[in-house]
């Protein structure tokens, strides 16, 4: 059995040929280059058919991982990173481009879970969930050994949870938990830090121009700013955790993402955060991890994807 996994990006479609344990056969990365609509799906659709060609030996069914909603009673997607993807048929674009191939799309927060599930730190588990901290914050929820996916494909959207009142206008475009603690959420609260002390730069850069990669190199000299700012995203990321624990209970909870990462220092100090506030015997029972597969987990969870939908008929 052998099946195609994709990981689409805002900037690039990674593909690959894998085999049922995993292991990749053939691979190819794809630029955007900034197209869009029927363009981006043509390079997506491409790649696949691609692969297939270069391959030789039968497909047995294609994962592909998107970043945004999939709307799975449509076969569209919804991709903001994308020009013209509001409600994008890419199921049926690439079913046409490889007919007979039965073709599963999921949301990146998805597969990073289905791919922890297949080769990294949630193997073996029915009931873990991967918080993916980036851009923005999203997770990936295995319960009783199913993704969960909500009435309308949303579930898993953390990045809008309440963990900070009152309510502020601030959270009105990405949500109290990623104002606070995703990747551009660090790098906005340093620079809220930074006007607020009234500094026009700070580390050597403009305070406009500050990032969470300065924050974490700025962390590293025990800058005071940066030490505020990462100790209020721990609290954050500890919060978080605990109440995704105190509703699901998990076997693990798996932190990834490209602020973990730097962030993965914290992991200890995340955990012992959640055990302030989680249901103490779920917070007692869960383990805390760093994504075991990282920069290839959504490419992974892109092939857990299709293989699973070799195993269940290609059911959700």
């Amino acid at each position: 059995m052998n099946v195609i996994g994709i990981d689409l990006g805002g900037t690039k479609a990674a593909a690959a040929v894998f085999s049922e344990n995993a292991g990749i056969l053939l691979k190819e990365v794809r630029m955007l280059d900034g197209a869009g609509g029927n363009e981006a799906g043509a390079i997506v659709a491409g790649a696949a058919k691609s692969l297939k060609e270069r391959y030789g030996s039968p497909i047995d069914a294609i994962g592909v991982c998107v970043p945004g909603i999939v709307r799975s009673r449509r076969g569209t997607v919804w991709a903001p990173n994308i020009p013209g993807w509001t409600d994008f048929p890419l199921k049926a674009v690439i079913e046409e481009a490889v007919p007979g191939i039965p073709v599963r799309i999921e949301s990146d927060r998805t597969c990073y879970i289905l791919g922890e599930e297949l080769k990294g730190a949630a193997k073996g588990c029915r009931n873990a969930i991967y918080i993916a901290v980036g851009t923005g914050i999203g997770a990936g929820i295995l319960t009783d050994g199913r993704i969960l996916h909500g009435a309308g494909d949303i579930a898993g959207a953390t990045g809008w949870m309440a963990l900070q009142y009152p309510y502020s206008g601030d959270y009105d475009e990405c949500g109290c938990f990623e104002h606070y603690a995703s990747g551009n959420g660090i790098g906005l609260q340093a620079k809220k830090a930074a006007v607020a002390a009234g500094h026009e730069s700070l580390w050597g850069k403009a305070v406009k121009d500050i990032t969470s990669h300065d924050v974490f190199d700025a962390y590293g000299r025990k800058d005071p700013i940066a030490v505020k700012v990462l100790g209020k995203a721990v609290e954050m990321w500890g919060m978080g955790a605990a109440n995704l624990v105190s509703i699901f209970n998990p076997e693990k909870v798996i932190f990834g993402g490209g602020v973990f990462g730097p962030a993965a220092m914290f992991i200890d100090d995340i955990y012992a955060e959640a055990l302030k506030w989680g249901q103490p015997i779920a917070m007692r029972d869960v383990r805390f991890y760093v994504s075991a597969v990282q920069g290839e987990a959504a490419l992974v969870g892109a092939a857990a994807l299709a293989l699973r939908g070799t195993e269940s008929g290609g059911e959700k």
